[in-house]
């Protein structure tokens, strides 16, 4: 920089000290255009109101309401964190022992019994089986790996899988259908995996299988 802005800003702490260093003398800087009132107009506008017929504000919708240019809209949202576009999902439990569970459930995770092993189980059904028309291409030098974009439908399967949380491994099987006989035949496969001297602890959601006359058993 310039050897008088040294000698000013030198100067200028001899005199006041640090806190000469953090003073804007008056007529410095830009002075703003916005006032801070229609600052807190936009934001308390973004936050609790809705432009009519639509589900959010843009920057040009809350512009044309508060009289303001689009740029001006967007520095606001940056300034205070405001993305009036996104938005975040959440669900609730209503199950009254929930938090029984939930405490059941955190207790096995993070502390589970000696002699134990802890599976996370879930299912997946309606799994496509697809397949290429044609074999896929490797990828070589100067060539990414192809494939058809076209495919061919091999049915469906259902996927039971057991996560052990001990060793991060999965034990997985694909069955071809989605009742509680394929479930209790994946119960007896994780059964025969561990040693008997081991209890199994199955952290397992609300399964729901067709009985064998055709109802629901969960």
């Amino acid at each position: 920089m310039a050897r008088p802005t040294v000698l000013l800003w030198r100067r200028r702490f001899a005199e006041a000290g640090l806190t000469a260093l953090t003073r804007i003398e008056e007529g410095r800087g830009r002075k703003p255009r916005i006032q801070a009132s229609k600052v807190e107009e936009i934001v308390q506008a973004t936050i609790r109101t809705k432009p009519p017929g639509q589900t959010h504000w843009s920057c040009r919708t809350m512009a044309r309401a508060q009289g303001v240019s689009s740029a001006t809209v967007q520095r606001i949202w940056d300034a205070h964190g405001l993305q009036p576009h996104r938005v975040k999902t959440f669900k609730l439990s209503t199950d009254k022992r929930f938090s029984e569970k939930l405490t059941d459930v955190v207790g096995l995770y993070l502390n589970p019994p000696d002699k134990a092993i802890v599976l996370c189980v879930d299912e997946k059904s309606q799994i496509q089986a697809l397949d290429r028309t044609q074999a896929s291409l490797p990828m070589k030098r100067g060539r990414a790996g192809t494939m058809t974009h076209d495919y061919k439908r091999h049915g469906t399967t259902t996927l039971f899988a057991a996560l052990n949380l001990l060793e991060g491994k999965v034990i997985g099987s694909c069955l071809p259908r989605h009742r509680h006989q394929e479930f209790l035949f994946f119960l007896r496969k994780l059964d025969r995996e561990f040693s008997p001297g081991l209890d199994l602890h199955l952290v397992v959601d609300n399964y729901g299988t067709l009985a064998p006359d055709g109802g629901q058993t969960n």
